[in-house]
């Protein structure tokens, strides 16, 4: 809105001219997101103590969780609401990916919300059937993945980071990994969310990553300069991402240890799928897989668990998974695993970041 109504007046005055460049609103919508995340943060936080919305804790999760029971949770609704009025304030509206990623961000979220709800209203740690929430999501995530790929222009190559010249081309079954990578994505990021302060540490990371991703794709010279497809108005998803990494670093004020707000399903979920739609939308889907490979290992660390117990009759892998609650189980201080698994994030993305240059 803010682009609407500001930009036009650069015909008179010039310093308007500035609202054209991307990384201006980028900036300015990081900065937006952040502060409705400040201001609003500890308002939320008083309703939903008031509202009795506590976070229900797993009766086989580690015994030190137990303290967290009854604190605020579903969090992530400002999270939400900070980044969809940031986008649609600094974004060009009339750009398509912005409505999608809006669309994936706020549909996840609703899935997420029913979810929270469910284990509220029954007093448990489970909500909604995992079947149900998986058809709701593959729903939302089929939709948007059959525009993406009908889009006239849009670019059905897969791009596989370290070669430039291996480009398969999936057909229909490239719809078909779209909905998969931001299911994925967004059960990954919800598997991860067991920590003060532990997923949304990542999602920062993997999205301000994706900021650079967005704009490189969306600029035909740059984008011609390190040999990657260009996108044409992908790079408005640039300032979304900027909004979410502003709305993270605001909700990261309140989550980080020891918590005073969980995001819940509804932040998890919207983020995932968020994240997942930016990596195809932008032309990165497989680098996903090291940009965020903190949620990858982590959902594989529960597929190994859940699989070597089926197999073996009762053995274990790990002390308990996801993979956090192992080592917090070995003896780690959980402030040690939050910020162990940060650093981590950080070196997959300056490393994913390399691929640009290394193929």
């Amino acid at each position: 809105m803010i682009y609407y109504l500001l930009y036009p007046l650069h015909e008179t005055i010039s310093f308007f001219n500035v609202f054209r460049y991307i990384t201006f609103r980028t900036i300015f919508a990081a900065i937006t997101a952040l502060l409705i995340s400040l201001i609003f943060g500890k308002w939320m936080i008083q309703k939903l103590q008031a509202m009795q919305i506590g976070q229900q804790i797993r009766d086989d999760g580690p015994q030190s969780h137990l303290i967290k029971k009854g604190t605020p949770t579903m969090g992530g609704l400002l999270i939400i609401f900070a980044v969809v009025i940031s986008t649609l304030l600094w974004t060009n509206l009339s750009d398509v990916y912005v409505w999608l990623i809006l669309l994936v961000t706020v549909g996840f979220g609703l899935i997420g919300f029913v979810d929270d709800y469910s284990k509220l209203a029954g007093k448990s740690s489970k909500g909604i059937s995992g079947k149900k929430r998986l058809i709701a999501e593959i729903i939302i995530a089929l939709f948007v993945s059959i525009i993406l790929y009908m889009k006239p222009g849009f670019n059905q190559q897969i791009t596989i980071p370290f070669f430039k010249t291996v480009l398969p081309n999936l057909g229909w079954g490239y719809v078909l990994l779209c909905t998969f990578i931001i299911v994925g994505a967004a059960n990954a990021v919800n598997l991860t969310d067991g920590l003060d302060g532990l997923a949304i540490g990542p999602v920062i990371i993997c999205f301000a990553t994706y900021v650079l991703f967005a704009y490189f794709a969306g600029n035909v010279k740059v984008a011609s300069y390190l040999q990657i497809p260009y996108v044409s108005g992908a790079g408005e998803l640039a300032v979304f991402c900027g909004a979410v990494v502003g709305a993270g670093l605001g909700f990261l004020w309140f989550n980080s240890y020891p918590a005073e707000v969980f995001m819940g399903d509804v932040g998890s979920l919207s983020l995932g799928g968020a994240l997942g739609a930016v990596a195809m939308m932008t032309k990165q889907e497989i680098l996903l897989a090291i940009v965020g490979g903190i949620f990858v290992i982590e959902t594989f660390s529960v597929i190994f668990q859940v699989g070597y117990f089926k197999m073996t009759g009762g053995k274990r892998i790990l002390k308990m998974a996801p993979l956090h609650h192992h080592f917090e189980l070995k003896g780690w201080a959980e402030p040690k695993v939050i910020v162990r698994f940060w650093i981590i994030s950080i070196l997959l993305a300056l490393m994913a970041m390399s691929t640009l240059k290394l193929r």
